[in-house]
């Protein structure tokens, strides 16, 4: 199977196809944003300072060297627990027009009514690979809301095949953690109900 290569910017017609499960990779530009981003832009109605329309974002605070005021080394992109935003999402990709979204475990229900609603995919950066992301950003291309300290600023990356990415939500909000939690649990009672018939146990 050939490589999936999402581009920047990314139209809705580039996520057809892509289910949850699949590995894709991104090229072109990848913005930080976790709590405070999503929390100025929800609840303090304030325009991102970057324009991530069509775009990507990633639940992430990166480890940044300051070489000077307009160029950094990146250390390590470690990638953060999304679900901690689940409760910004839909508004935050209403609001901005984002595209893919990048994190760490699955998000919710309401994380995958964005994706339906507005056509956009969750995915998942596998954890413990922060030094193997910072390899695949090319250049830092801005900062901002430095003012939030590190983890909190909004780094925009020039990225090259970053991933690998698993898609966690497609575009038709189909969840991935989620069906495969009913599907875990329906085999679990098998399971038991095997277990309890071998020893005797009546519940």
């Amino acid at each position: 199977m050939a490589k999936k290569i999402l581009t920047t910017p990314i139209q809705k017609s580039d996520l057809e196809g892509i289910k949850p499960g699949d590995v894709i990779y991104l090229t072109g530009h990848i913005t930080t944003s976790r709590d405070m981003g999503h929390r100025r832009v929800v609840e303090e109605g304030k325009t991102l300072p970057v324009d991530v329309k069509d775009g990507a974002i990633l639940h992430a605070g990166p480890i940044i060297r300051t070489i000077s005021d307009n160029e950094f080394e990146v250390v390590s992109v470690g990638p953060t627990t999304s679900m901690r935003m689940e409760k910004f999402e839909y508004d935050f990709v209403k609001k901005t027009g984002v595209r893919l979204i990048v994190g760490k475990g699955g998000m919710g229900p309401e994380t995958a009514r964005a994706c339906k609603d507005f056509g956009a995919l969750h995915c998942v950066f596998p954890a413990g690979n922060a030094v193997l992301a910072a390899t695949e950003v090319e250049k830092v291309e801005s900062a901002n809301w430095r003012e939030l300290g590190m983890c909190e600023t909004l780094w925009t990356f020039k990225v090259k095949e970053f991933g690998p990415l698993i898609v966690s939500i497609d575009a038709e909000g189909n969840n991935y953690f989620e069906n495969k939690k009913v599907e875990y649990n329906a085999k679990k009672e098998e399971v038991l109900e095997e277990i309890y018939k071998h020893v005797g146990f009546i519940k």
